[in-house]
């Protein structure tokens, strides 16, 4: 019995309480009564019974060195697999959370009811230790059953998604049709526009297409939670067939990174020649430098460079065309075509590109031009996501401060 009050406005009132569990291992049962009734969903009596347990017998674990080097806390759940147990309490003040009354969320119930039971199992650890050492075996074997099946299950699930059609799982993905990883190329696309053109413009034998659909996320700000929920992503991700290069804490069910398991020769990035195609290729690049490393240094992620003006030159006897990826390219063919008509146009994106045309300047692997992400530079490169996409504000801002006159050209001003 004590006394109390759940904030320092109210007034004191008196809880009494009694307790009794038991543990086997063939029924499982928690029950709640207060001032007589039952409570289905528990409320504080619930909290203080969880609480007070997992306190208390991990104390009593750690204290008998039971943990396994290593081991982490035992949750209430372990110990709940083999606990029979009742609280019956009563309180001059009741607090209940809904109407229902099926629990109570009395705040001084709740820290009496804690304290009690903490200090009656301290005293059962002491008193009846025997039967406490085999209680607190059961805990850990329950503990390390839950693991091992957990383990099992995200092992069956990696494999499944490592054996998985991901051409009937993955929104938009057009696959390719041989299964020769060394001649497959997997081009990343910027929307549903691009797919379109790319899609009629590849060779289907060996390139398979997926579109990126909107802003990927940030990886390099973005913490793994989020990485995980991201759709893009994790499409990409099955797509790649190779799994990720994370700490295992946080790639849950994700298989962990195996190159050999890569279903790409190449994986290309391919998308407009503007800012915001700039933007989104480098947030593409900044996801494989976080969550596959490996796959820079194999030398296995390209970027399909996409022209910005065709040049079409008339004469009397022969009609020519011409592609510059850059203003120096389109200025030099300019400067060497000679006579006769010239007509500029520049690119308005991947999605509006004839198919012939996409296949002769990005596609074709004898006249397109694939950039390489080589890894020669990689504390560069760490150095410079970090800068441009990742933490350091002050560094970024100065960077815009010093450099950003050379860029002024570049600015897409809308």
């Amino acid at each position: 019995e004590g006394s109390g009050r759940d904030r320092e406005d109210r007034q004191d009132y008196t809880v009494k309480c009694d307790v009794a569990f038991a543990f086997n291992n063939h029924v499982r049962e928690i029950r709640y009564y207060h001032n007589s009734s039952g409570l289905e969903y528990g409320g504080s009596p619930d909290r203080a019974v969880r609480s007070a347990f997992v306190s208390a017998f991990d104390n009593f674990l750690k204290g008998e060195g039971k943990y396994k080097a290593g081991e982490s806390k035992i949750s209430f759940g372990d110990i709940e697999e083999s606990l029979l147990l009742l609280t019956s309490s009563f309180s001059t003040v009741t607090g209940y959370e809904n109407q229902t009354k099926r629990s109570i969320n009395n705040r001084f119930i709740q820290r009496f009811m804690t304290d009690l039971i903490r200090s009656k199992l301290d005293i059962w650890f002491i008193e009846g230790r025997e039967e406490a050492l085999r209680a607190a075996d059961q805990v850990l074997l329950n503990r390390r059953s839950r693991e091992r099946a957990e383990k099992t299950r995200l092992a069956v699930k990696r494999d499944l998604m490592q054996q998985i059609d991901v051409s009937n799982r993955v929104k938009m993905f057009v696959d390719c049709r041989t299964p020769d990883v060394t001649r497959r190329e997997l081009y990343i696309v910027e929307g549903n526009s691009a797919l379109g053109s790319v899609k009629m413009a590849r060779d289907a034998e060996f390139q398979a297409v997926i579109p990126v659909r909107g802003k990927i996320l940030n990886c390099l700000k973005a913490d793994y939670n989020a990485i995980f929920k991201n759709d893009i992503i994790m499409d990409l991700i099955k797509i790649l067939g190779c799994g990720v290069d994370i700490p295992k804490k946080f790639s849950k069910d994700i298989p962990p990174f195996d190159l050999s398991r890569l279903r790409w020769n190449k994986v290309i990035i391919c998308t407009d020649a503007d800012v915001d195609g700039f933007q989104i290729r480098t947030l593409i690049l900044a996801m494989f430098y976080r969550l596959t490393p490996e796959l820079i240094r194999q030398n296995r992620i390209f970027i399909a460079e996409s022209p910005l003006y065709e040049i079409s030159h008339r004469t009397k006897r022969l009609e020519s065309t011409y592609f510059a990826y850059s203003d120096q390219e389109k200025n030099e063919i300019l400067a060497t075509i000679g006579d006769g008509a010239v007509h500029i146009q520049r690119s308005k994106g991947l999605g509006e590109n004839e198919p012939g045309m996409m296949w002769n300047t990005t596609m074709n692997p004898d006249t397109r031009r694939l950039i390489a992400v080589l890894p020669e530079e990689e504390e560069t490169m760490r150095d410079t996501f970090d800068l441009l996409l990742g933490d350091d504000i002050p560094g970024r801002r100065r960077h815009i401060e010093e450099n950003g006159h050379l860029y002024m050209e570049m600015l897409d001003v809308g």
